[in-house]
């Protein structure tokens, strides 16, 4: 099945998917630290906020607007190294999130590397330390079976490890888009929420309090994506 550009499922809804409106608007954030395109995500979260009374969903490198935030989205593509040090060049926005997620506990996501620099430390091509919000490595993945190529791309079943509200309307067997080389050991398996096989557990999701991590794309995922990012956006940890 090819890559979507763009989210392909626009049917509205079913009944199961509505979510009580909010009494105020609320605000989701997406990081932008310029590694990576972010208009499909952009897109996708704003459809979903719309169907769902969510608020609203700017893409900001603000460290105010990002203080200001219900919620946080932090996407991220290329090499862990790279993305880590594109986020610091930017002042003050760490510093925003971290003030936002760990000290406010506003519900925050990761999406691909965004997902990975949750970790203790990243291992792609060199050691490179990570927020330590969530205690593991990010290292290469290492298929059992070496006819298997790295990176990992494609289509793959989500198993679903821990329950969580993220996953309402979710099932093991719903299938998500990766592409990624290097993949997320947690420290805590409670933290592990769902894994991909792919001769041999690749961690998929994450979660820990108010965050999450996704290592697949949840914009690019159809109508399973569309489902969490809507979880995501009406999520109350």
């Amino acid at each position: 099945m090819p890559l979507p550009d763009t989210v392909q499922v626009r049917q509205p809804l079913t009944p199961s998917l509505a979510y009580p409106k909010k009494a105020y608007s609320m605000l989701t954030a997406i990081v932008d630290y310029e590694s990576g395109n972010l208009h499909s995500a952009e897109k996708a979260f704003q459809r979903m906020a719309s169907e769902t009374g969510a608020g609203e969903v700017t893409v900001t490198s603000d460290p105010d607007v990002i203080r200001s935030a219900d919620r946080i989205l932090l996407p991220g593509d290329g090499a862990f190294p790279a993305c880590r040090q594109a986020l610091f060049d930017h002042r003050g926005v760490f510093e925003a999130m971290e003030e936002v997620v760990i000290k406010g506990g506003k519900p925050f996501l990761g999406i691909c590397i965004g997902m990975q620099m949750l970790a203790t430390r990243g291992l792609e091509y060199q050691e490179t330390a990570g927020f330590d919000w969530i205690g593991g490595d990010v290292d290469k993945i290492t298929p059992a079976d070496p006819s298997l190529k790295v990176p990992h791309m494609g289509w793959n079943d989500l198993v679903i490890d821990t329950p969580h509200p993220v996953f309402d309307g979710i099932k093991t067997g719903d299938h998500a888009y990766f592409v990624h080389s290097y993949h997320m050991k947690v420290a805590d398996p409670a933290h592990l929420l769902a894994h991909v096989d792919y001769a041999g557990p690749i961690t998929a999701i994450v979660g820990r309090d108010n965050m999450l991590g996704m290592q697949f794309h949840p914009e690019k995922s159809q109508k399973t994506g569309l489902r969490l990012i809507a979880n995501f956006l009406n999520w109350k940890p």
